[in-house]
């Protein structure tokens, strides 16, 4: 009898130490474990919240190799339509900007009734991933185009201030 309630223990501390924690119990720590990758974990350290890494490691997905390294496309399209800018004030607000213009390979086109998406394209203008942004700030935006669209060399004298 004594062993067996000694194994029961011994295997149930085990499942305890190996197991990962559950959706809920990472919700109820305030982490999202679909949305949480572990080399967000690591860098915990870097902002002095090392008692959060444990719990951290615990809710986290691993992280795979294309992760690690953004696809860049060579053009985009922000397709929204005018009717639509006062319920995303964001958006209207980066593309009445001036922001828009430091993306040489960015086309803004106006689709009647559409709420905001963006759609990245290959070389050809096959449309390869297509985006919601209805929920992004101005700032994302911007920064979502400087790291996904490609770099484009402009030499155009005309347009800068060589001679």
């Amino acid at each position: 009898m004594r062993f067996c309630t000694i194994t029961c223990f011994l295997l149930s501390l085990l499942t305890v130490i190996t197991a990962e924690f559950s959706a809920e119990d990472c919700r109820e720590l305030g982490l999202i474990k679909s949305q949480l990758f572990c080399s967000s974990c690591n860098s915990l350290s870097d902002y002095g919240l090392i008692e959060l890494k444990e719990h951290c490691l615990e809710c986290c997905q691993k992280d795979t190799a294309s992760d690690a390294k953004l696809k860049v496309y060579p053009m985009a399209v922000l397709e929204v339509c005018t009717c639509k800018f006062g319920a995303y004030p964001q958006i209207q607000a980066f593309i009445k900007s001036d922001r828009p213009a430091k993306f040489p390979n960015l086309t803004i086109k106006y689709v009647r009734g559409l709420d905001p998406i963006v759609k990245l394209m290959d070389e050809q203008g096959s449309v390869k991933e297509t985006l919601s942004i209805t929920k992004w700030n101005t700032d994302t935006v911007q920064e979502f185009f400087e790291t996904r669209l490609a770099k484009v060399e402009d030499d155009d004298y005309l347009k800068t201030n060589r001679v």
